[in-house]
């Protein structure tokens, strides 16, 4: 195998398990230089980009690699020149763009809104209505796909269309992306650029707030700078996947400042809600929904607005192919592989017997409070399953599983999922767990 396939198909199981920006940032400038024996060489930026590899991504390089090459390969990272010119250009280049790129579908005027989601919501018009007087910070937590992106975006338009702040002054960023910044940052020494950035903003619109968990370095700078922001009467806005006392690995003195001003929660919606959205993506698309068949999709589906859509965007392009009419026929024949099963041989009960069975513990430990790794990991296991493999939603899977809250049920579920591709143990676990329940 040649040195441009084990690098196309190293990057290619890597994305998989990572996000965009991650990829883009870590793995995109990779490059196999050599491959002699059973030893491989890697080229990468810089030297601190090297360190960030090996610690973060090392163990799953490694595994893949073994699987391409050699159980017994060699890897060894060196560091090309051109390469370091070319990402010193891009950092640089990046950091002259315009902070204000907000999704222009994004708006209040098509946010649903109902009572999973109503306090949100008008929370967050009035801080876009008044800016850094009225609610700040503004924390507002929820799980996946429920819309905390829509109402950041929803600010940013609206201080953009009213003139509230000067375009340049208003700053959108996923926790991710300021943590990739930070690190580009260290790497070419821009700090005073890299702070400066956010520091000047008037408004901060910050997502997914959870990811900067167990990173120190980006806490500390997160710290300062909503510290410049505060003191200065600067809107900021966050979103999380939990309460902010519920926030893991995250400094208590950030978890104190998220609560000085208004927090707000999304709940899952309910089936009016569920179908309101669907009415409301249909008049946006020009599509003709039956109300039948908007309660049928809004019953068969999690709790995810994303879901929604999908299924909604499914649906019409198999109608507009082929020049037929929705109907609730139509949508039960084509959407049956896509939607929520009603009936289901393998139940939760089952699951965590079998679960239990395989770890040799006690089916009450896994719906118990304790934390140790013999306990922890078969739980995580058994809500992935849970979700797989039975129509339950998040909610449900939480109190089916000792009064676990929505946050933590997905947090198990994603990262029994993230792991699978490189820990051959856990894989092995799985696999033979879904066997025994297909056995049954």
């Amino acid at each position: 195998m040649d040195t441009q396939k084990i690098e196309s198909l190293l990057k290619e199981k890597l994305s998989e398990s990572l996000s965009t920006e991650s990829f883009k940032t870590w793995i995109e400038p990779i490059v196999v230089e050599e491959l002699k024996q059973k030893k491989i060489v890697l080229s990468v930026p810089n030297a601190f980009f090297k360190d960030w590899i090996v610690e973060n991504y090392g163990d799953g390089i490694k595994f893949i690699l073994s699987q391409l090459i050699d159980p017994e390969v060699g890897i060894e990272y060196v560091v090309r020149k051109d390469l370091e010119n070319k990402e010193r250009k891009r950092f640089v280049h990046h950091e002259k763009k315009a902070p204000t790129m907000f999704n222009p579908k994004y708006t209040f005027d098509n946010f649903v809104v109902g009572s999973s989601n109503q306090f949100a919501n008008a929370a967050c018009l009035a801080v876009a209505t008044n800016p850094g007087r009225t609610y700040n910070p503004l924390f507002i937590y929820g799980g996946v796909g429920l819309g905390k992106t829509h109402l950041l975006n929803a600010i940013g338009n609206f201080l953009l269309k009213h003139g509230n702040v000067e375009p340049e002054k208003i700053c959108y960023i996923t926790a991710e992306v300021f943590t990739n910044e930070l690190i580009n940052a260290l790497r070419y020494q821009k700090m005073d650029e890299f702070r400066n950035r956010f520091r000047k903003m008037n408004v901060l619109l910050i997502d997914d707030i959870q990811f900067i968990a167990g990173k120190e370095r980006t806490q500390e700078e997160f710290f300062h700078t909503f510290n410049a922001l505060y003191e200065g009467m600067k809107q900021i806005v966050v979103t999380s996947d939990k309460f902010p006392r519920d926030l893991e690995n995250i400094e208590e003195r950030l978890k104190s400042r998220f609560e000085w001003g208004l927090i707000a929660d999304i709940q899952p919606p309910d089936i009016e809600t569920k179908v309101a959205i669907l009415n409301k993506k249909a008049e946006e698309e020009n599509i003709t929904l039956p109300l039948d068949v908007a309660f049928y999709i809004a019953s068969h589906t999690d709790d995810s607005v994303r879901s929604l859509e999908g299924c909604l965007k499914r649906l019409s392009l198999y109608s507009s192919i082929n020049k037929v009419d929705i109907t609730l026929d139509l949508a039960k024949s084509i959407m049956a592989g896509f939607l929520r099963k009603k009936e289901q041989t393998v139940t939760v009960d089952l699951i965590i017997k079998e679960v239990a069975k395989y770890f040799s513990i006690k089916p009450q430990d896994i719906l118990s409070k304790k934390r140790t790794r013999s306990v922890l990991v078969p739980r995580q296991i058994a809500l992935y399953l849970a979700r797989k493999h039975t129509d339950h939603s998040l909610i449900d899977l939480g109190q089916k599983f000792g009064g676990k809250d929505h946050a933590t049920v997905l947090h198990s579920i994603k990262k029994i999922k993230d792991e699978l591709d490189f820990n051959r143990e856990l894989k092995t676990a799985v696999d033979k767990i879904e066997k025994n329940l297909k056995e049954r």
